[in-house]
């Protein structure tokens, strides 16, 4: 059985790197074209062909996370139908390989790419992202989030902050910063604003050219305003780098880790974290998917034609590998729409195609 599964194995691998690499090299002429309208614009004069290349090589990682599910579908599909068709599976049967041993064959790849697929989204997806906007911004400008930029909340025992952040420059730090502070009756007790804001190492802010003003506390007998300017301002804050990227970027491109940091950085602030704790059980749930794309396409090794041509078949797995995507998206948006069970919400599509995969494995393998 070690040659079978090594066989099995070695065509799997082999077809599912060919559909990733050509996948892979659509999306990146898609996303090289879509370049093509910003290299040499006025108002971005160092970005050219050569910067347009790296920002598309850095999208290639994002690209590797989303497809690989349904790649796996379509190579194992492909190999599947091919050794169907050239009877090498009704050998290997009657050698002695049965459904369940065939199953956890398959299911033994698929871990292997369930792996892969979560080490590339937690940990290569996030930074090559990140390089990316940065890389961007470095030629177009800072980072923005809309006309109003990034809004923060952080509470302490005494007083509770709003946090206002114009934009990310390329080199990491934060411009126009916007800090309000109120006390535990909601009243504003003072306002800091700076152009310039960078990040320590000491769990603070430092804000450069600050001005900071203070208002009386209310039932005050005298109303004053007092406004003081201060070449370097130091802001005490947990509000990490992480946290300002993920309120500035896609909360999809982020690691599990910093989803699960920023969700209870938002509840301890009473902040709804609903769209967030959908993305981070996705980041959980989205590797298995590869356990259900090798499943959904053992039941192909159990037809029987000579004649058709295995194309329709690869095509039903491109469908159905577009038609996971698509669902896997639409129950993101419904049910933060419809406030559903966030690890329910990520974990449905996935539920019903192993569903349909179970479905088939039992009509075509073990009842047929």
């Amino acid at each position: 059985m070690r040659t079978i599964r090594r066989l099995i194995h070695s065509e799997v691998f082999a077809a599912v790197v060919f559909v990733t690499l050509a996948f892979l090299a659509l999306f990146a002429f898609f996303d090289f074209v879509d370049q093509l309208s910003a290299i040499g614009r006025p108002n971005m004069p160092g970005y050219q062909v050569p910067q347009a290349a790296l920002y598309v090589l850095l999208l290639v990682p994002s690209h590797l996370y989303e497809l690989l599910p349904i790649t796996v579908l379509i190579g194992t599909i492909y190999v599947m139908t091919r050794l169907a068709q050239s009877s090498e599976f009704t050998i290997l049967r009657t050698s002695g390989l049965g459904p369940w041993r065939a199953l956890r064959m398959l299911l033994s790849a698929g871990f292997t790419f369930a792996l892969l697929t979560f080490v590339i989204g937690d940990y290569l997806t996030p930074w090559a992202d990140r390089t990316a906007q940065l890389l961007k911004a470095r030629y177009q400008g800072n980072l923005t989030v809309g006309q109003t930029g990034a809004w923060l909340r952080e509470r302490e025992a005494y007083a509770q902050y709003g946090v206002n952040v114009g934009s990310l420059a390329p080199d990491g730090s934060m411009r126009n910063v916007r800090i309000f502070e109120f006390d535990n009756q909601s009243a504003l007790v003072s306002m800091t604003q700076a152009p310039v804001a960078r990040f320590t190492i000491d769990e603070a802010w430092l804000l450069e050219n600050a001005e900071r003003t203070e208002f009386n506390a209310p039932g005050a007998a005298l109303s004053r305003v007092e406004r003081i300017k201060l070449p370097l301002f130091r802001w005490p804050t947990g509000i990490s780098a992480e946290m300002i990227s993920a309120a500035v970027l896609k909360p999809d491109r982020m690691s599990a880790v910093d989803l699960f940091q920023y969700i209870r950085h938002l509840k301890a602030n009473a902040q709804t974290a609903e769209r967030y704790e959908i993305e981070f059980w996705k980041k959980v749930f989205y590797p298995l998917s590869c356990l259900v794309m090798v499943i959904m396409a053992l039941p192909f090794a159990y037809l029987h034609f000579r004649s058709e041509g295995i194309s329709v078949y690869v095509f039903g797995g491109v469908m159905a590998g577009i038609s996971f995507f698509f669902l896997n998206n639409m129950f993101g948006y419904i049910g933060e729409l419809q406030h559903w069970i966030p690890w329910l919400t990520a974990a449905a599509p996935g539920m019903i195609f192993m569903l349909i995969s179970l479905t088939a494995f039992g009509w075509l393998v073990l009842r047929r």
